[in-house]
């Protein structure tokens, strides 16, 4: 992907496109498409000290000046609170192909600019490749400096360091985390001048749109790095920045090691299109480790979200197993595993020492459906042995526990359904509450969790089928009177769609999207005939390029736009915003109801191109949490969603490809 100066006309737009690298342990990277920082989630180094959690900024920018002569030019863009200083004037382009690189031309001086991190390190490297003209010059780096966790402003305590010369470059020690090492280090220039400043405070534009009354913050620069060139000369330079790494690095082998392993990423389906080749990187960057578990995990979203239990179960397929990443989905599962209690699978994990949070009805749902595509995706005599011992004891365990009942008021009633939540416990992703206010009150029978116990009771009666030699079982005897129930309690024939909640106080006929889920699960249980007008009133009322809308426009509660303060932005997340996740629900009934044919799979993909144009148009190569549900369906939250990406890549790979019907095949030989 490559951009020009008309993609930084102005400041202002320059801010529409981010970038973000990751290093495997939850730390990362990221900015504009000029280098600038429009939020305090921007910076170069963000690192992890205990993955995923303990994220701290530490090396938010570099500010860099070219001096030619006697004449001095910024590289740099910074919006101060005052002022800015207008380095994108400077900038003749912008690249990205999983590694963000930056041209700058002055005079007649060239400077190629690119950043990598080391992966499973907290480690970011900038390579500064500079083409000298005609004159002697210098380009000088400041390196703005900070200790502070992720998501607040730095305060003075967190521009206090204490500094120490080593070997090419400083050692700096934070005043409030004795017990962490910050390394900045220099290949092939000068550590030239030791400075102890603090900057005037920057601004962040987008913090401002989103209700931060105080959207700035200093730093603290602890040193000048200096390259010097004479004419017509050749230098490549490197700073490194690292925080508790203690090995001298080498700039041109950490380029190396991350050029090839992105490279590998890219060439996961072999196909050009941007959507094959950067969501299997974006994928990457979502896959981390998680150390109070020992075991891989999947973080809900960049910038700031952790891991969570629901978005991990539905990212699962498409970040894991659509990539081929088949060991970590099985090591994901089985950490997931072991932390089920009472049915439930966590839906955040803490620190070390401390309890999950459970306070989720659908997560272990989609923990089955996980499984089971898991095995289908496998194929192998491994992973039904995986299966058989640590996920099928925990897939009986979740439906007994669902049939006697368990935490948050779930529990099965007589008609075979499930019922969830009450008073302020919100536990389908629908999960807003502020204030003591329950934005989104779905307490009842969801439709979404009854479409996936439904699905969970097939799984569960076709592993008990294989596992334990039963052909006829319990789980396919209440999943037939589920079915029986669904039919009657959900279906609205004034509408020719469901009721997305059912309890004894009514049956509440918001047009939502939850109801297509009904119709994409392996296992579903309307007929053809009423799986279609799900499809199309879905289609005409919820859907966008880049997502559908929690809730119809036509609703009195629907709110257009997902922007201003908190609270605001709270009545709106799930009013009508747009979410991307269930796109890939809405792709694959498409193509279900259409049969699979070559016209409609054409059609899917056709609007997957739509998708395609906004991996360009926000952060770079990934898909967002979240849009306005009105035009122009503006990206909001984070930048990078692991549910979007693994809910398209999960489209992409078996429904675009072709590989839905191989799966279905693989399944009549499983269970024979």
């Amino acid at each position: 992907m490559r951009f020009g100066k008309e993609s930084w006309i102005t400041y202002e737009k320059s801010l529409e496109r981010e970038w973000i690298i990751a290093n495997g342990i939850s730390g990362f990277g990221g900015c504009s498409i000029v280098g600038s920082n429009g939020r305090k989630h921007n910076g170069l180094l963000v690192g992890a000290i205990n993955s995923p959690e303990e994220r701290y900024m530490i090396l938010s920018k570099l500010e860099e000046y070219i001096y030619i002569n006697e004449n001095k030019y910024p590289l740099f863009t910074t919006k101060y609170k005052d002022f800015i200083i207008e380095g994108y004037k400077n900038q003749q382009s912008f690249e990205y192909d999983g590694i963000p690189h930056y041209r700058y031309v002055v005079e007649d001086v060239i400077i190629d600019k690119s950043i990598v991190m080391k992966y499973r390190e907290n480690l970011v490297a900038i390579k500064y490749d500079i083409k000298n003209g005609s004159n002697n010059i210098s380009l000088e780096v400041n390196p703005l400096m900070c200790f502070r966790d992720l998501s607040i402003y730095n305060n003075k305590e967190n521009l206090v360091f204490n500094k120490e010369k080593i070997e090419n470059g400083l050692k700096l020690i934070p005043h409030i985390k004795k017990d962490a090492v910050i390394n900045l280090w220099v290949e092939n220039g000068i550590d030239s001048k030791d400075l102890d400043l603090i900057t005037e405070e920057v601004y962040y534009d987008i913090d401002k749109t989103t209700g931060d009354k105080k959207p700035y913050e200093r730093f603290y620069i602890p040193n000048t790095v200096k390259f010097k060139l004479k004419p017509y000369e050749r230098k490549v330079g490197y700073i490194i920045c690292t925080l508790n790494y203690f090995n001298k690095p080498s700039g041109e082998k950490i380029f190396k090691e991350e050029i090839g392993r992105i490279n590998k990423l890219k060439n996961t389906f072999n196909d050009k299109r941007d959507l094959a080749k950067y969501l299997p990187l974006a994928a990457d960057q979502f896959i981390v480790e998680r150390n109070s578990t020992n075991c891989k995990t999947i973080l809900a979203g960049y910038p700031w979200f952790l891991d969570w239990g629901r978005d991990a179960m539905i990212a699962i397929n498409g970040l894991t197993l659509a990539t081929n990443r088949l060991d970590d989905c099985k090591e994901i599962l089985k950490s997931f595993s072991l932390y089920e209690k009472d049915g439930l699978i966590p839906n955040m994990f803490p620190g070390k020492g401390r309890e999950p949070i459970y306070n989720t009805v659908d997560g272990s749902l989609w923990f089955i459906n996980a499984a089971y595509s898991l095995l289908l995706y496998g194929n192998d005599s491994k992973t039904l042995e995986f299966i058989k011992e640590e996920i099928y004891p925990t897939i009986k365990n979740i439906i007994k526990f669902y049939k006697k009942g368990t935490k948050f008021s779930i529990h099965m009633e007589e008609d075979g359904l499930i019922s969830a939540g009450s008073g302020l416990d919100q536990v389908t992703w629908m999960d807003v509450r502020v204030n003591g206010i329950v934005v989104t009150p779905r307490h009842g029978k969801p439709v979404e969790i009854n479409a996936l116990w439904y699905n969970a009771l097939n799984i569960a009666g076709l592993l008990c089928s294989k596992f334990e030699e039963k052909k006829e079982n319990e789980y396919f005897s209440l999943a037939e009177k589920v079915k029986k129930s669904f039919y009657k309690v959900f279906w609205n024939e004034d509408k020719k769609c469901l009721y997305d909640v059912v309890n004894d106080n009514e049956k509440d006929d918001s047009i939502r999207c939850n109801q297509i889920w009904a119709v994409s699960l392996w296992f579903t249980m309307l007929d053809r005939e009423k799986e279609k007008k799900i499809v199309d009133k879905v289609f005409k009322e919820l859907y966008t390029s880049y997502g559908l809308r929690s809730l119809s426009r036509d609703n009195k509660d629907y709110k257009p736009y997902y922007c201003g303060e908190l609270l605001k932005r709270d009545m709106a997340y799930h009013q009508g915003t747009v979410w991307a996740f269930p796109l890939g629900a809405f792709f694959t009934a498409y193509c279900k109801v259409n049969d699979y044919s070559k016209e409609a799979i054409d059609f899917v993909d056709s609007l997957m191109k739509d998708m395609e144009d906004h991996l360009k148009n926000h952060c770079l190569g990934t898909i967002a949490e979240i849009f306005d549900g009105d035009f122009p369906n503006t990206p909001r939250g984070c930048y990078s969603q692991a549910w979007s990406v693994g809910e398209i890549l999960r489209v992409y790979y078996e429904d675009i490809l072709g590989n839905r019907e191989r799966l279905n095949k693989i399944k009549s030989n499983i269970f024979k």
